[in-house]
């Protein structure tokens, strides 16, 4: 029997057991990822500057020609690696959660993670056997038939959806998040010094890319042995079903259990017909505003490595490791911010500050020159997390709980779809704007992300006027 404690965000909710947790599969998990993603980029771009490819003339070309040729180079890696990663999962990843959701809730989380694994040594094989860097696709094609984070994003958010009541959702979801920005942050902050560090007489990159592999290994292996299923905290009881306030003591979402709608109410008020139907309307406007929201953020994620490898900014390993990090503080800062709104604000007011922090953020980065510039502009998007934390969350509140797998992961392949999309296009816009204005692409994610605001508030009015109608027919 495993060690019982009570989990103090979840208020007044039974106890559970501690190998239910998802967390150290995260954990772990975005180590390896947060490492993997330094490594690929650092050795994507000494693979590129050591090929001399660049110059096959026999004068010599200004540095500023020789730096622009490479950043297309790796941006044009980008482009193929990140369609590979982007389409191949679309071929499995719902097959993995319909499967999830039938036998067995691991099931599109292990084989994802195997996939992860598969894609991490990929990378250490080409750091150690110096292959080409076209090996890569291959290994991202491996993770990607494996379910790729589509998969395994959904059968997360599957997991810790069950484990929690629909009250403390959005906090459950975004205490999810917070573990992986730690864990990224820790990874980041120490990709750059292991990529310096060598093993005998292999070059850089060794030490990083194995400890990659070794955290990715502990996640599989933790998930395969060690993980349980939680029981639904939404099982029907033997009392009454009782209302439940969505997001602390203002309910945007105010409906009984989903899981209780086939049940008979022996006493009270039989559920409304449209609470026993989700309303369509209100999820295709999440999905609309998390798509245009995703293009935004998927845009300036895509962009903003290439950005600080050149000038002005021009930074070593060390600093993109730290670049990489401060980004991941967006996870504690979003955390602390739905802790705090959820119990003042609406879920669709929510998604409207992590919005309008991210544009702005977005739009100051555009004009950034300096350094000490670029961490005001991440500052500033210091809620950029909380859109599509809780428009999951607001979702999970309108299914029912069997039927988690396959909506998660439905929306996680529209968003892997999209961000296919959007990183090619973004490479494009990048590569002929960066001579003009290279901050073209973060201000087309900021004019996008303030599009998104506006299916929310279409979600946040119908919410208004449906609370306004109930209480008048109470009255």
């Amino acid at each position: 029997m495993g060690l019982e404690i009570t989990c103090p965000w979840r208020g007044q909710l039974p106890r559970f057991q501690v190998r239910t947790w998802i967390e150290p599969v995260v954990a772990s998990a975005q180590v390896a990822g947060s490492l993997y993603d330094a490594g690929l980029l650092l050795v994507v771009k000494s693979s590129f500057g050591a090929r001399g490819s660049f110059n096959h003339s026999s004068s010599p070309s200004p540095r500023g020609a020789l730096e622009d040729q490479q950043q297309r180079a790796i941006s044009n890696f980008y482009i193929i690696y990140n369609l590979v990663v982007g389409l191949t999962p679309l071929l499995s990843a719902y097959g993995l959660g319909w499967l999830s959701d039938r036998y067995h809730r691991k099931i599109s989380i292990c084989t994802s993670l195997l996939g992860f694994l598969l894609s991490r040594i990929g990378l250490l094989l080409k750091v150690l056997l110096d292959w080409p860097v076209e090996v890569l696709y291959g290994a991202a094609a491996l993770n990607g038939l494996c379910g790729g984070i589509s998969a395994y994003w959904s059968g997360v958010m599957a997991l810790g959806s069950l484990g929690s009541s629909e009250g403390r959702r959005s906090v459950r979801l975004i205490l999810i998040d917070l573990i992986l920005g730690l864990a990224g942050f820790c990874g980041s902050m120490a990709s750059g010094h292991l990529f310096n560090k060598t093993a005998g007489h292999a070059g850089q990159g060794l030490v990083l890319t194995a400890c990659s592999v070794g955290c990715a290994t502990f996640a599989l292996l933790y998930s395969l042995l060690v993980l349980k299923v939680p029981e639904s905290m939404a099982k029907p009881s033997k009392k009454l079903p009782s209302l439940d306030t969505v997001s602390g003591t203002v309910g945007t979402y105010r409906t009984l259990d989903p899981d209780q709608m086939d049940k008979k109410n022996t006493g009270g008020h039989s559920p409304a017909p449209e609470k026993a139907n989700p309303p369509q309307n209100i999820i295709s406007l999440l999905f609309v505003g998390a798509l245009i929201y995703d293009l935004a953020v998927v845009g300036t994620v895509e962009v903003m490595p290439l950005f600080v490898l050149r000038e002005p900014l021009s930074w070593t390993q060390e600093q993109v490791g730290y670049g990489m990090a401060s980004g991941y503080t967006i996870f504690i800062t979003s955390f602390l911010g739905v802790l705090v709104f959820s119990r003042y604000f609406r879920d669709t007011t929510m998604i409207i500050i992590g919005m309008v922090s991210f544009g702005t953020g977005a739009l100051l980065l555009a004009f950034v020159k300096e350094t000490y510039m670029y961490y005001i502009a991440r500052a500033t998007m210091l809620f950029a997390l909380i859109p599509i934390t809780t428009i999951r969350s607001a979702m999970s509140k309108l299914i029912k709980g069997s039927s988690y797998g396959k909506v998660f992961v439905k929306l996680q392949l529209s968003l892997a779809l999209t961000g296919v999309v959007t990183s090619t296009v973004y490479n494009k816009i990048y590569q002929l704007t960066m001579d003009k204005f290279v901050g073209t692409c973060f201000a087309l994610s900021s004019f996008l992300s303030f599009v998104a605001i506006i299916p929310i508030g279409i979600v946040a009015y119908k919410q208004v006027s449906g609370s306004q109608c109930g209480d008048r027919t109470e009255k």
